[in-house]
């Protein structure tokens, strides 16, 4: 019901900005929001690529922050690239919200805010990655978590600073808001509402040219229309496993090794009583000794509990050491000296006094040496192989610091070099849903990150696998040459030409619906063949059961007036979608139903969210903003690879 008023009732997806202002931006730069100092490749000091007040923003700045978000959205998409990212809108995104940071920091100490030195010092001893194993802030750690996001202590300190201003401006925007009762009702009233209607598609591919375009067509077409044929980073992985089976030959524990582990852990195969029992623990003597006439009467000990208003627990399989450390001497004695079903004398321990009933003994006799060697073989087997390996790879790692090819250390270890087709960062061989080898999938993401030729030496398999592999292809994302997707370029114009055709065909037949016709009949009219008109009738409470899968169409037959027919772009070509919706039959609300309080709640945080966008807009016009799309556009080809 919470998720449904927010995605029905807001009209804004939410403030991503502000939300990440109020999160204090300074934690930002743990996740890369902010890079080291220098300046980019392509790229100048002097060029800015928007004035906010007297505050320029640099091109580098853009650069980086572009390049850590696009860091950050590859965590759900790994196969993003950067041309992708641009092509969705994020260069503009992350400028803007670099510009509205800046708005905010200018306004704040306007008006004389501040965050101070005690302050920030105090935001930064908050952060986990700072924490030293007593769980104190360690300055050892702070340092290396700064050289290794290339930071300076004053970046951060900076960007804390920043945040803090954000915070004490932005957080009491919207603080208390609450929606009145009386249009939270009217809201709530609306998830009782039903609503009739019918629902056509406008499919482009029902519309697209059977004929393909002549080679001039086409070549404009694709070049006005790169962003569609881009294709994801692609990388040849060369790789060679090493396993048990490269060091079997010197694993197998001698005979001396035997008795050593034996003699180690003579202990471990020492005759042995452990018992297990059903205790009870109680504060007095004198109750200890009641409770153990009461069974000794014929009762049980866990109705003698039951009546002194007390529980038993159990314990065991535990030997009499274990006992007396857990309880007490006494009580390790008492337990050992009774028999299986008997009952224990009350002994005391720091708890109080315990009486058990014994529920099971189990007596081990001694084992030899001989009866023992086969579990001892295999244990020390196992531990020795994995020193093996470790040790191999160990070596491998410094062959490979000193130079060594992978080609070198196959030869060496003996071990068959295999390569991999085109894959992308998901794991996916390129062009098929094919996964690759399961063994590769730990080093995918390193690969990834890996410059071409420089091999790496990696743990595969929990200590029992390791894996030597470099990268030697590597295919930038980038639109794929008309040549190699010409048939992919002739499908997309064939839909785009048909999505035009579809929308042709929607102001027809919105026309004759408007002039009385149905839907469907209007429809029937066109001499393409069309998917039948699909009739709709639902209520809020059915979508809200969809739990936030709403079809778009849906969506739009949830915003619509009575009596009002109107299209929907599917997007990406494919067509429309005609909604009509004929009816809307109101339901019943009562003024106590929970729904009233729930709508007041959630459409108080769209009223916050609302209000502080507002404030936002209004700081930014104070202040005073000035883009420059030249440099903007210059870091955009910087970024895409076009300069």
């Amino acid at each position: 019901m919470l998720k449904f008023f927010r995605k029905i009732f807001s009209n804004k997806l939410g403030l991503l900005l502000t939300f990440a202002l109020l999160a204090v931006i300074a934690l930002a730069f743990a996740v890369g929001d902010v890079a080291g100092n220098g300046s980019l490749n392509g790229l100048t000091n002097g060029t800015n690529v928007a004035v906010v007040g007297k505050t320029k923003v640099p091109e580098q700045d853009l650069s980086r922050a572009a390049t850590n978000a696009l860091d950050r959205a590859r965590q759900q998409d790994p196969t993003l690239s950067m041309p992708g990212f641009i092509a969705q809108g994020g260069l503009q995104q992350v400028l803007d919200q670099l510009i509205s940071r800046q708005a905010i920091n200018d306004f704040a100490q306007k008006f004389g805010l501040r965050a101070g030195p005690n302050l920030v010092n105090s935001e930064i001893q908050k952060i986990p990655a700072f924490r030293g194993t007593d769980g104190n802030f360690s300055e050892a750690n702070y340092k290396a978590a700064l050289a290794a996001q290339s930071l300076t202590d004053a970046m951060v300190r900076d960007d804390i600073q920043s945040g803090l201003l954000a915070q004490q401006l932005l957080a009491p925007v919207g603080m208390g808001m609450t929606m009145p009762k009386q249009i939270a009702t009217h809201y709530a009233l609306l998830f009782k509402e039903r609503r009739v209607g019918a629902i056509g598609a406008l499919p482009s591919a029902a519309f697209a040219p059977k004929d393909a375009p002549n080679d001039k067509v086409l070549t404009a077409y694709y070049n006005d229309n790169k962003s569609k044929f881009i294709r994801p980073e692609r990388r040849v992985l060369r790789y060679a496993m090493f396993d048990a089976s490269a060091v079997a030959g010197s694993i197998t524990p001698s005979e001396a090794e035997i008795q050593q582990r034996y003699d180690r852990d003579k202990a471990k195969y020492a005759a042995s009583v452990k018992l297990s029992a059903e205790q009870l623990i109680v504060p007095s003597q004198q109750a200890a000794e009641a409770i153990s006439k009461s069974v000794a009467a014929g009762g049980s000990l866990e109705q003698a509990a039951a009546k002194a208003g007390l529980r038993t627990s159990k314990i065991g399989p535990v030997d009499k050491q274990q006992l007396a450390q857990n309880a007490s001497q006494a009580v390790a004695d008492a337990y050992f000296a009774a028999k299986q079903g008997g009952v224990t004398k009350p002994a005391q321990s720091p708890l109080g006094w315990q009486i058990a009933r014994i529920t099971d003994i189990t007596r081990q006799p001694a084992r030899s040496l001989a009866e023992v060697t086969p579990e001892i073989r295999k244990t020390l087997e196992s531990e020795k192989q994995a020193k093996a390996l470790s040790d191999m790879a160990s070596h491998v790692e410094d062959e490979l610091d000193g130079g060594a090819t992978m080609s070198d250390i196959a030869k060496e270890l003996k071990l068959t070099i295999q390569k991999t087709p085109p894959i992308t960062a998901n794991g996916v061989v390129y062009g098929t849903n094919q996964p690759v080898s399961p063994e590769l999938m730990p080093v995918i993401k390193t690969a990834f990150e890996m410059d071409e030729s420089a091999p790496q030496v990696a743990d595969a398999g929990q200590g029992k696998q390791f894996i030597v592999f470099d990268v030697s292809n590597i295919v930038p994302s980038a639109p794929a040459p008309l040549k190699d997707i010409h048939q992919d370029v002739v499908n997309s114009w064939r839909l785009a030409q048909g999505d035009k055709a579809a929308s042709a065909a929607a102001d027809r037949i919105l026309g004759r619906v408007a002039k009385g016709s149905t839907l469907a009949a209007a429809i029937a009219e066109e001499k393409t063949p069309l998917p039948p008109v699909q009739n709709v009738s639902l209520t809020r409470e059915d979508l809200a059961k969809q739990q936030g899968r709403v079809p778009p169409p849906i969506a739009l037959l949830f915003s619509m007036a009575q009596g009002t027919s109107k299209r929907l772009e599917i997007g990406d070509d494919r067509g429309y979608f005609l909604v009509d919706l004929s009816k809307i039959e109101l339901g019943k609300i009562e003024a106590n139903d929970p729904l009233v309080a729930q709508a007041q709640t959630e459409l108080g945080k769209t009223l916050a969210n609302e209000q502080t966008d507002e404030f936002i807009a209004a700081m930014r016009k104070d202040v005073g903003v000035k883009t420059n799309p030249a440099a903007v556009e210059a870091v955009r080809k910087q970024l895409t690879g076009e300069r």
